[in-house]
Formats: structure tokens, C-alpha cells, sequence
């Protein structure tokens, strides 16, 4: 079919494909930074590029025409994903089009929790073999652990007893062993025994944290991050789980992990041969496909996962540059869509020993919820679907540098106070300010209970677009990073009521099969990247979840890596995490005679009965803007 060049700029990266390949596989092919949300599927629109000759590539699709503005187009704007290629061209990548510095949390809670690691370091010095005392080089190994450190029913690992005859007797039988639980997984030649490290590992659809501990006094020596290499095959878990070649996304997966940790290891000076043990969290799709486990049944009803118990894999096995003889211990699941680090969110939170009721909300694309307390609790997966992360939102982002964070709108005149990550000139907004302006609009009289923007409101930032929408203007032109107004329509604004609906259902249907209601609830932990920027206030005016006083909502950070932390350090960490697992039951919201009707209220902000928030109620008629009446339920 022949080739062509194409160069992506400002990079000035070049690459050949072939001809009908489109520009979105040509820029995954070198790296180049641009958001594709839907993995390719033409339905995010936010794989804009600039085409330098309209000659060479195909003819505008129906799907661009649908998302792409009259002016975008007179640009030459095309989505990557949809255009193909006819012949060499020039690709530039818009700002706006890329994902740009993240902001990812790497801090979560500190939970005590006594130090007792499965990795142990003991030194020995043997007496060499005679005549009188033939006895098997492992015999005399095993045999000096029993004598001197009390160590019974202990195995070699295989790799290790193969060159170990060469290994004792370089090491003129002084040496150390290194011990993962009953295994000799390592021999040092020196005394080492004061070098122990291991590696844990939350592995976020989104993000990637990485964290070096020291085991022999449990603190982290570093810390890092990563957006998750997976990204570019897919933003989503179920356009992971339909990618043709899962392989490919296993070994994306493990290069960023192992990206992280040679970071760490040149801030610390620590060695591959030093970390004997890696535990990791992450959702039930990321544990199947950084595994190797075929995920695909995952995502179909029922939406069974394939193993639920804890996994431990050699590190050889998987390419995970810690000690090839050191082990991997990936925490247990609890259902399909309830995964690992929902454990750890449970676990790190002590939710599971508290003798009051508390929920924990972990948000993201798919929001975990757990509401119970040590007699029992209950866990459901909400699809909040990306809108947070800035899909299917106009002017919607991750948190990125340039990204609008925390919006205050003056209820007189409607001019827009805002703050952007790093102070950089706004770009895009991100989830927290998304909360913020929908709260804020409705606070203000923009708009109402169900959503709908106030058309008769006389001001220049109430309009409707060249598509006829109504839309609102957050910040005009002239103060933008991108030279164009940075707008939130009235189906950004359905986006975001759509989403925050599937977390308010999700929270409404366990307080109903718990049996309680929200006065009982003690604390709300709210986890994650995005629960830790958030503004309580906002996402309690939008029903995210229901109203309680905001002194009982604690923002808990990366609890999920905190509960991978607290598995590598503790060996009763380890135990008590499987018990868990199998105590939270999972209710599969679906299933729910109520679900449709509760989602349905979900849908009004931030309910169909304002007498459910009292306190909103009083914010509304402080603004002038409370129902005559509540809106009827559905």
C-alpha cells in the first residue's frame, strides 16, 4: 500500500505508516502526548489535531461533523482517531489536546500497623563438607537455621538451588540468606542482613504510585508516580478489556511500574537485588491484565473475575525489576467491578474494626463504595463513567497543569472567581472544579434543581453556541491558555449530573439494603486522587453523597496504596486482608428492584426531595433560588 511520513509537532517526532493507518495509531507508534479517551472510537472528541494539508488525508467523517465546531473545522481540526492518512503531512498537537503534567496523589492516610514482614536476613558461617560430613550443601544449610535461629520447614527456591553448589563455595560458606516466608529466595556473599527493601504498588487506570519501603523499619525511603502507560489503548476499563492484544497492554503496565522504581532506586541508591517483595492493589481489570489473567468475561454479565484469592508470582515470571527470586503478592478482589484496592481503601481506614457505620467512597470511573462496620459491610460499584476525568465534557480535563480546580461564582454579577493547578492560564476545567461550577451555578440561580440553565438571565455569560446550545462562559477569551472561551453547556452539565446520579444511587441502594439511613452513618472516607482535591461542600450541594455534617468527611488520600504498604510491611496485614475480602459482600446494583426509580431521583440535583438537605435547602433560599415546590419523584 506504500508509506508515508508523518511529523508531529511541537515535538518534531517523525514516523512512517502505512497509508490508510489513521493519525492517533501513528502518534501512539512514537509516543507522541495526546488524549484519546475512548481508545480510538471516534465518541470522546478529544484527539484534536491541526492538519498542515487537507490533501493528504481522507475526507471529513459523519462523527466530526457531529463533534467538531464550524470554526474548528475551517482550522483544519480533525480527531486523530478518524483521520487517516494519504500521504506525508505535518500533525500539530494543540495544547488542549494533550494530557499534559498530571497531578497524581501519591499520599494517603498513615495507619499504624506492627512491623512483621514475610522477608527475613539471617548470617551464616557453615563448616565445609569432609568426608566425615558429606552431608548436602542444603542439608548443611537448613540444618545451621534450625540449630542457631530456630528455622524449621524451610525450601530453596529452584532458581537459586541450581548454581548453588558454585555460589557457597565463592562465598567460602560465609554468606546470608535471604527468607520469603519459608523459601530461601536469594544468598548474598557478603552480611547484608541490614538491607532489605520492598516495593508496593497501586495500579490506578488512571495513575500509577510506587512506593520503596524499608522492612526493616517500615518507612517509605521514596515515592513516585505515573499516568498509567495503558492510557493510550484505552482510558477506560472496558476499552482495555476489548483491546485486541492484551499482551501489549500487560507489558505497558509493567514498564511503568518498573519506570517508577528505577526512579526510586537512583534517588535512593537501592538495588534490584535488594527488593524481595512487591504487593499491589488496583481494580479488578487491572489485576487481571497486569496478571496476565484473560480478562475479557470480567466485563460481561454476571461480570465474574477469574481468581479472587491473593496472588503471589515469581518476579522472573512477570518482568518486575526487583529480585528475580522475589515474590509478588497481588491483594484479593472481592467481585468483578470490586477490586483489590477497595481492600485497601477498607483496610487502611479501619473501616472494618469501627464500631459505628461509615462509608468510603473511592471516586473515579468506576466509583467503589463500602458502607458497614466490623459486623458487616457492603460494597457496590457505581459507573460514574469519565466525565470527571473530562470525557464527553466540551472543555473537560484531567488535572493537569492549566486546569480550572476551584470555581466561586459572585452571585450579582456572575463573574467567575477560579484557581488553575500550578496557577498556569486556564485551559481546561478538571473534576473538582466541575463540582464546584455545577454547585455553584445552582447556588447562583444558573441553574435549577433539575439541571436546566436559566435562559432568561441577562447576562453576556449566559449564550447559546453556534450549535444552538445554551451554554455558560467560565472564562472569556483573552484570559485563557488556548485563546478561546472556555465554556460549561447545558450538556456538560447533564454530564455531570449523569455521573454524580450513579454515585448518589450507589450510596441510596446500601443504605437501603443495610437497612439504615444517612443519620447513621458516623464518618464518610472519601479516597482517591480526585476524593482528595475535592470540595466537600460542592460535591455534598450536588448529592455525591448525602448530607452530613462535613466535619465527619475525612479526605483520606491514596488509601489503596496505603493498604498496599501496610500488606508488604505486616504478615497479619496479608492474613486479615483475605478475611476481608471474602466478609464485604458485594450488591450488584443492577439487580436492584429500586435502581431504576433511585437513579431516576439520582438525577435531580442534588435529589427530588429537598427536605432530604436541609442545609442546601437554607443555602438555596439564601440565594434566592429554592422550588416553590420540590420537584415531583419519579
Amino acid at each position: 500500500m506504500g508509506k508515508n511520513i508523518i511529523i508531529f509537532q511541537p515535538e518534531g517526532k517523525r514516523v512512517e505508516i502505512e497509508k490508510e493507518d489513521s493519525i492517533l495509531s501513528a502518534a501512539l507508534k512514537v509516543g507522541v502526548d495526546l488524549v484519546s479517551i475512548c481508545n480510538g472510537k471516534g465518541t470522546c472528541g478529544k484527539c484534536k489535531v491541526i492538519i498542515d494539508n487537507m490533501d493528504s488525508v481522507t475526507s471529513l467523517t459523519e462523527k466530526e461533523s457531529e463533534m467538531l465546531s464550524n470554526d474548528e473545522r475551517k482550522n483544519n481540526i480533525r480527531l486523530a482517531c478518524l483521520t487517516k492518512v494519504k500521504g506525508d503531512l505535518t500533525v500539530k498537537v494543540p495544547e488542549f489536546s494533550r494530557t499534559g503534567k498530571q497531578r497524581l496523589q501519591i499520599e494517603g492516610i498513615e495507619t499504624p500497623i506492627n512491623l512483621n514482614p514475610l522477608i527475613r536476613k539471617y548470617y551464616l558461617e557453615l563448616e565445609e563438607p569432609t568426608l566425615d560430613d558429606p552431608r548436602s550443601d542444603v542439608d548443611r544449610i537448613m540444618d545451621y537455621l534450625y540449630e542457631n535461629f530456630n528455622l524449621s520447614n524451610l525450601n530453596m527456591d529452584y532458581y537459586l538451588l541450581k548454581n548453588l553448589a558454585k555460589i557457597l563455595r565463592e562465598a567460602e560458606w560465609k554468606f546470608t540468606v535471604a527468607i520469603w516466608q519459608n523459601t530461601i529466595i536469594n544468598i548474598d556473599i557478603n552480611d547484608t542482613t541490614d538491607r532489605v527493601f520492598g516495593y508496593a504498588v497501586d495500579i490506578g487506570t488512571t495513575k500509577l504510585a510506587g512506593y520503596l519501603i524499608d522492612l526493616l523499619t517500615g518507612k517509605v525511603v521514596a515515592a513516585g508516580s505515573l499516568m498509567n502507560p495503558q492510557i493510550p489503548y484505552g482510558e477506560d476499563v472496558v476499552s482495555r478489556l476489548n483491546y485486541p492484544d492484551q499482551k501489549k497492554l500487560q507489558d505497558a503496565v509493567i514498564e511503568g511500574i518498573n519506570q517508577i522504581l528505577n526512579d526510586l532506586k537512583e534517588k535512593t541508591a537501592v538495588k534490584s537485588e535488594e527488593i524481595y517483595e512487591m504487593t499491589a492493589v488496583g481494580n479488578t481489570i487491572m489485576h487481571h491484565l497486569f496478571l496476565g489473567i484473560f480478562p475479557l468475561y470480567v466485563g460481561r454479565s454476571p461480570y465474574p473475575p477469574v481468581v479472587r484469592e491473593t496472588q503471589i508470582v515469581n518476579a522472573r515470571n512477570l518482568g518486575v525489576k526487583i529480585h528475580p527470586n522475589g515474590r509478588i503478592v497481588f491483594l484479593p478482589t472481592i467481585a468483578g467491578f470490586v477490586g483489590a484496592d477497595t481492600v485497601g481503601v477498607v483496610l487502611s481506614t479501619e473501616l472494618y474494626k469501627s464500631e459505628d457505620i461509615c462509608l468510603a467512597i473511592d471516586i473515579g470511573t468506576n466509583t467503589e463504595v463500602v458502607l458497614g462496620n466490623k459486623d458487616k459491610m457492603l460494597a457496590a460499584s457505581c459507573a460514574s463513567g469519565p466525565a470527571f476525568e473530562g470525557a464527553h465534557i466540551k472543555f473537560g480535563m484531567r488535572a493537569a497543569s492549566g486546569s480550572i480546580e476551584n470555581i466561586k461564582i459572585d452571585p450579582e454579577t456572575l463573574d467567575v472567581e477560579y484557581k488553575t493547578i500550578d496557577n498556569e492560564p486556564p485551559i481546561g476545567i478538571c473534576g473538582s472544579g466541575m463540582i464546584d461550577l455545577v454547585a455553584e451555578m445552582l447556588k447562583t440561580g444558573i441553574i435549577d434543581v433539575g439541571g436546566i440553565i436559566n435562559r432568561s438571565l441577562n447576562s453576556p455569560r449566559v449564550r447559546r453556541n453556534e450549535e444552538s446550545i445554551i451554554e455558560f462562559v467560565v472564562v472569556f477569551s483573552d484570559k485563557t491558555g488556548i485563546k478561546k472561551d472556555i465554556t460549561f453547556s447545558q450538556q456538560d452539565v447533564s454530564q455531570i449530573i449523569l455521573a454524580k446520579a450513579a454515585m448518589h444511587t450507589g450510596i441510596k441502594l446500601l443504605l437501603k439494603n443495610y437497612n439504615i439511613k444517612k443519620e447513621d452513618i458516623h464518618k464518610v472516607y472519601l479516597a482517591g486522587a480526585f476524593g482528595s482535591h475535592i470540595n466537600k461542600e460542592s460535591a455534598r450541594m450536588i448529592g455525591i453523597f448525602p448530607e452530613i455534617d462535613l466535619e465527619k468527611v475525612i479526605i483520606v488520600g491514596n488509601a489503596a496504596g496505603t493498604g498496599a504498604r501496610m500488606c508488604l510491611v505486616s504478615e497479619e496485614a496479608k492474613k486479615l486482608v483475605e478475611k476481608l475480602s471474602k466478609k464485604i459482600r458485594y450488591l450488584e446494583l443492577g439487580n436492584d428492584p429500586d435502581f431504576q426509580k433511585t437513579f431516576m431521583n439520582s438525577n435531580i440535583i442534588p435529589y427530588a426531595d429537598l427536605d432530604e438537605f436541609p442545609e442546601i435547602s437554607k443555602t438555596l433560599k439564601k440565594y434566592g433560588n429554592y422550588p416553590e415546590q420540590s420537584p415531583p419523584k419519579f
